[in-house]
């Protein structure tokens, strides 16, 4: 037994020995590290008096330290940056809804500005401003070389005013101007509407109002068409979405999700990383549904997609999101501004990040470009002529297998039809999602016979 003991207590002060050994070098290593630090803050202190006492012209201080704070926070990522008290005022008034712009939403990529987004009914979208464009000058000044604020800063200017910026996009040769009048952007979060048996949501961005919007459009679709039972299904639409608030995203999910994780997020501290999941109830009460989206979908727009999609709760239909899959948390500073800060990713349900890749729709199904052609024959081939059938000619016999009712009905479903090639000329996609819906009910039908 003493032996034992003794045994035991060399081991605890062989283990003392070794901790130290090992915690002497990382004490030094930490003391050093911090010194380095303070002689980086020292030097970005001589520079900054250098530029005060010996730059061409006089400067102003404030904007300097302005300026190398946004810089440092710009280097970490896209999305990072300060946001003066001006900027942080705007920030807070486009989360209420309402502000004055061209109203498309950007981002920075390889020294441009590239458009992630245009909103519904803005100035830019009204101007044929598309996702995925680069913004290359503003009034004829280039924005290469400018952090995103500052080209952003170029773009501002009072409501009526004109504005000619430069674009690129893929599929043009050479650049093209677009002139854009700025206006008071009022952000309409979701609109509804029913085609047909289907209730379309259309939501165009997450803020304050998206889930109240929804939820209020939803229901009125549903009463106007008679009730849950005459709806085949729902259509949610977050084509060229470009996020927004990760609470109304979360909560949108919840809308037509029962159980089971909506999104994770998970930051460098793990006791700062957080799971959200879906409580009962669903507002299309198992209706099917499909979600559409392209490459304007991003951030909190590519949350719900990912989630309903990883549910197996809708179809996604149309082309690869724009893969924004990181969370940024505003921060409050001194001085009325405040810091936008990526403090985490976030994952789908099946544990899946979104950041580049994006969400990948389950059918890919392209929009076509105004004025091309959907169908494989060539237009010039079949020109278009006067649609005539046996009901169009003088003396026609009418059809006296049919009842009155039958052929109302059968007339009904005719325009129907008419209606949705006419919504294939207008929205290629949509028309898709509508029609795979319809084929889902006429199966589910077959199936209950």
């Amino acid at each position: 037994m003493r032996k034992f003991a003794i045994a035991a207590a060399g081991g605890i002060l062989a283990g003392i020995a070794l901790t130290t050994q090992v915690a002497g070098p990382l004490l030094a290593q930490e003391k050093e590290n911090s010194a380095s630090v303070y002689e980086q803050l020292d030097l970005f202190g001589d520079i900054f008096e250098r530029i005060r006492a010996q730059y061409v012209e006089e400067v102003e201080e404030g904007e300097l330290i302005e300026a190398a704070i946004d810089g440092m926070l710009t280097s970490l990522d896209p999305h990072s940056s300060y946001l003066s008290p001006d900027d942080a005022e705007d920030m807070r008034v486009q989360t209420r809804g309402e502000f004055g712009g061209l109203g498309i939403e950007v981002t920075q990529e390889e020294g441009f500005v590239k458009v992630v987004s245009p909103i519904d009914g803005t100035p830019a979208d009204n101007a044929g401003v598309e996702a995925g464009d680069y913004i290359t000058h503003v009034d004829g000044e280039s924005v290469l070389g400018l952090t995103l604020d500052e080209a952003v800063e170029m773009m501002r200017g009072p409501v009526g005013s004109e504005i000619v910026i430069t674009v690129v996009r893929e599929g043009r040769e050479e650049p093209f101007d677009v002139t854009i009048v700025r206006d008071t952007i009022t952000l309409e979060a979701v609109r509804t509407r029913i085609e047909g048996d289907t209730v379309v949501l259309r939501v165009t961005t997450f803020n304050d109002q998206t889930f109240p919007n929804l939820e209020e459009g939803l229901n009125e679709q549903i009463e106007a068409a008679g009730g849950i039972e005459n709806v085949n299904g729902f259509v949610l639409d977050l084509r060229n979405n470009p996020g927004g608030l990760l609470t109304q995203a979360i909560k949108v999910s919840d809308a037509f999700l029962n159980e089971g994780e909506i999104v994770s997020t998970r930051s460098r501290d793990p006791e700062d990383s957080d799971r959200y999941n879906a409580s009962e109830g669903d507002l299309a009460e198992g209706k099917p549904m499909v979600v559409l989206i392209n490459g304007g979908s991003a951030s909190a727009s590519e949350i719900v997609a990912g989630a309903l999609q990883d549910h197996r709760r809708a179809i996604v239909v149309g082309t690869k999101s724009f893969g924004k899959g990181s969370v940024q948390t505003v921060m409050p500073l001194r001085g009325d501004g405040a810091m936008r800060l990526t403090t985490a990713r976030y994952y789908t349900p099946s544990g899946r990040s979104i950041q580049a890749l994006g969400v990948s729709p389950d059918i890919v199904v392209a929009q076509p470009a105004p004025g091309e052609d959907t169908t494989e024959e060539d237009e010039e081939s079949t020109p278009m002529r006067p649609s005539r059938s046996e009901a169009d000619l003088r003396g026609a016999l009418d059809n006296d297998s049919v009842s009155e009712d039958e052929r109302r009905q059968l007339l009904d479903e005719q325009q129907a039809a008419e209606d949705a090639a006419k919504l294939r000329e207008e929205d290629y996609q949509l028309a898709y999602a509508i029609d795979i819906l319809k084929g889902l009910t006429a199966l589910e039908t077959a199936s209950a016979q």
